[in-house]
């Protein structure tokens, strides 16, 4: 699936919405209604990141979703602006230098051959166990990861040893399509 330009822009606004109604005294003052037909009301796994700058400032996200996008999308920029618990929550003097981005995601598919990853194109989803890790595609591209490197560094994600991949470990791999607003 890709997004048209007016999807994008929806999506972006409605997560930048659900961010700054969290500071409107009367609750609902800025909500923006998004587009929620077409691709929006399908039932998407997405990621929303804020960044300061180009430090990461929240990251969360839902593999898969029950629910439309342009709502997965609302609910993960609330839960990455005020419930990454490796952050401080997002304050208000924030939001005039806080960029969006959005990936939203395929659906998952078994990784059958590891030469089939594509860097800059596939994330892996690794779960062993009670153990579990995703990286998005972005962070292999961004590293410099071949595709063994990333598929280890999936592995200590989800608390498993470098090599797990190969020894027993369910992987799956996703598309993603990423999209972000101008930087701040």
């Amino acid at each position: 699936m890709t997004l048209n330009k007016t999807e994008k822009e929806s999506l972006l606004k409605t997560a930048r919405s659900s961010i700054e109604s969290h500071f409107d005294r009367i609750g609902a003052g800025r909500t923006y209604a998004p587009q929620t037909d077409g691709a929006l009301s399908e039932n998407r796994g997405a990621f929303v990141s804020l960044y300061m700058g180009r430090a990461l400032r929240g990251c969360i996200g839902l593999l898969t979703s029950g629910k439309p996008l342009h709502e997965t999308v609302a609910e993960m920029a609330f839960s990455a602006a005020f419930h990454d618990t490796r952050f401080m929550p997002i304050e208000k003097t924030e939001l005039d230098r806080l960029r969006m981005e959005i990936t939203v995601l395929s659906p998952l598919t078994p990784m059958l051959d590891p030469e089939g990853i594509e860097i800059g194109v596939h994330g892996i989803y690794i779960v062993k166990g009670k153990n579990s890790g995703v990286l998005l595609p972005q962070v292999a591209a961004s590293h410099g990861f071949d595709k063994h490197e990333f598929l280890d560094q999936t592995c200590l994600k989800a608390g498993l040893a470098p090599g797990a991949w190969k020894k027993g470990a369910m992987v799956f791999l996703f598309k993603a399509e990423v999209f972000s607003e101008n930087p701040k």
